[in-house]
C-alpha cells in the first residue's frame, strides 16, 4: 500500500480569507494592532496556539490564550455563516482526490494545525466524512514541524516510510516530512513562496498533476 498525506489550509482549501478575519478579530479584542495579511499566512500550518505566540510574543499567555479563544469563536462564526463557501477547494482539488482514492493501493490522510472541530465541521461541508484512512489534528500532536502526525498515520495505516509522501505548501509541512523520513511534494497556489520548498522532490502548479507526481516519489502499484 501506498500512503499520500495531505495539509489542508493552503494546499486542499483556500481559507486565507477567513484566517486572516478571525486573526484580526483576535488582535481586535486584544486591543492591538493586527498583523498584515503576509504575516499571518506566514505561519498557517502551525497550531494555533503557537502561530500566535509568534504573531504576539509580547504578549503575557493569559491575554495569548483569550486571544486564541476569540480566534476560534470568530472562526467559527464565519464558517457557520458561508458554509462550504467558507473554505472553498482549489481548482482541480475534487478531482484528484476521486483519482487517487480510486487507485487499488492508495490510502489518503490529512495532517492538519487545524482543532479537531474546525476540520470535522469542513470535511462534512465538502463531503469528505469517509475519504480519508487517517485524520491527524492539533489537537493530539505537537506543532508542526514535528513528525507526530505522520508518524502516527504511518502507524494507522500500516504504509512504510518509504512508500508515503507529504503533500503540502508550507515549510512546515516540508520540514515535517524531513523529520519522518518521508518524501515532501510542494503546491506553487499555498501560503508559502514555492521557493522556500527547498527539500521538495517537485513543487506542481496545478492540482491535476498531483497524481502523476505521487508516482515518481512513491512509485506505482506493482
Amino acid at each position: 500500500m501506498r500512503l499520500v498525506i495531505f495539509d489542508v489550509d493552503g494546499t486542499l482549501v483556500d481559507s486565507q480569507g477567513d484566517i486572516v478575519a478571525s486573526m484580526t478579530a483576535a488582535f481586535d479584542f486584544a486591543g492591538l494592532a493586527p498583523p498584515d495579511r503576509a504575516a499571518v499566512l506566514a505561519i498557517v500550518g502551525l497550531s494555533l496556539d503557537r502561530a500566535m505566540f509568534r504573531l504576539s510574543p509580547e504578549v503575557p499567555p493569559e491575554q495569548r490564550d483569550a486571544m486564541v479563544a476569540r480566534y476560534k469563536e470568530a472562526y467559527h462564526d464565519l464558517r457557520v455563516q458561508a458554509g462550504a463557501a467558507s473554505s472553498p477547494l482549489y481548482p482541480g482539488v475534487a478531482e484528484v482526490l476521486a483519482e487517487i482514492r480510486a487507485e487499488p493501493d492508495m490510502m489518503m490522510a490529512v495532517a492538519t494545525g487545524k482543532s479537531r472541530r474546525g476540520l470535522t465541521a469542513l470535511m462534512d461541508n465538502h463531503g469528505w466524512t469517509d475519504v480519508f484512512d487517517s485524520v491527524q489534528v492539533a489537537d493530539d500532536h505537537p506543532s508542526k514541524p514535528h513528525p507526530s502526525m505522520i508518524l502516527t498515520a504511518l502507524a494507522e495505516t500500516g504504509v512504510a516510510p518509504e512508500r508515503a509522501v507529504m503533500i503540502g505548501d508550507t515549510t512546515f509541512d516540508m520540514e515535517m516530512a524531513g523529520a519522518a523520513r518521508i518524501a515532501f511534494i510542494g503546491v506553487s497556489w499555498g501560503y508559502h513562496p514555492p521557493q522556500q520548498l527547498t527539500q521538495a522532490r517537485e513543487i506542481v502548479a496545478v492540482a491535476q498533476d498531483l497524481p502523476a507526481a505521487v508516482d515518481r516519489a512513491i512509485g506505482v502499484s506493482a
